[in-house]
């Protein structure tokens, strides 16, 4: 009985808290509304064209998009990415956007 309450309390606790130990950088987020950016790379330097790709979620249940770096300078023509940057956007949990920017030539 003891193994099942342990089983029963740390499963979930551990799938709530997995996507948080993942993260680069944790952000600050607002309770109803958040919406961000932040570099992900160091390197700036002048560029000719931006890029960007998203991933999307609705109330933390359907998640769908590609937010990759290469996702981001395929759809900049992009061959030589030189800086990345990120957008978030949150409002009350029920919408959420992630963007990659790319900025290259």
């Amino acid at each position: 009985m003891k193994t099942f309450l342990a089983l029963a309390i740390s499963v979930p606790l551990a799938l709530t808290f997995a996507g948080c130990i993942a993260a680069p950088v944790v952000p600050p987020t607002g309770l109803v509304y958040t919406d961000i950016q932040a570099p992900l790379t160091f390197r700036a330097e002048p560029s000719t064209k931006r890029g960007t790709a998203s991933t999307s979620s609705i109330l933390g249940l359907f998640a769908w998009g590609d937010g990759g770096v290469n996702a981001a300078a395929h759809n900049g023509a992009i061959h030589d990415v030189k800086q990345v940057e990120y957008e978030f956007l949150n409002v009350i949990g029920v919408y959420q956007r992630y963007t990659t920017v790319v900025y290259g030539d």
